[in-house]
C-alpha cells in the first residue's frame, strides 16, 4: 500500500523559509506523478508544484513560481518542497499526493494517494 508522509511544516515569519519533505513507500514510483497541494482555511485545495517521479519538468503554480522549488532524492524515496520568501498567503496545510501516471495532473481528483498534511503558518 502506497504511503506518503509529510514533515517539515511549522511557524515562520514572512520572508522566511521552510523545507517540506514527503517520504513515499509501498510502491514503485518511477511511473508516478507526485505533487504538492495546499489548502488554506475556507478555501479549496490547490495545486502548488508537481513533477513526474522519473524526471522531466517541474510545474509550479503562478503564485509560487520563483519562490518554491521541488526536488527529489531517489535513494530516500523522498521529495522536497523548498519554500523561500514566504508570504502570509502561503499559510495552509500542505499535502503530498501521488498517482500512477506519466503525466503530471494538477487537479486533486486525479490523485489516488495522499499524505496526512503538514501545517505551514506564516506570521507577520
Amino acid at each position: 500500500q502506497v504511503q506518503l508522509v509529510e514533515s517539515g511544516g511549522g511557524l515562520v515569519q514572512a520572508g522566511g523559509s521552510l523545507r517540506l519533505s514527503c517520504a513515499a513507500s509501498g510502491g514503485s514510483f518511477s511511473r508516478y506523478a507526485i505533487n504538492w497541494f495546499r489548502q488554506a482555511p475556507g478555501k479549496e485545495r490547490e495545486f502548488v508544484a508537481g513533477r513526474s517521479w522519473r524526471g522531466g519538468s517541474t510545474y509550479y503554480a503562478d503564485s509560487v513560481k520563483g519562490r518554491f522549488t521541488m526536488s527529489r532524492d531517489n535513494a530516500k524515496n523522498t521529495v522536497y518542497l523548498q519554500m523561500n520568501s514566504l508570504k502570509l498567503e502561503d499559510t495552509a496545510v500542505y499535502y503530498c499526493a501521488a498517482t500512477p501516471t506519466l503525466r503530471v495532473p494538477t487537479t486533486t481528483k486525479e490523485y489516488d494517494y495522499w499524505g496526512q498534511g503538514t501545517q505551514v503558518t506564516v506570521s507577520s
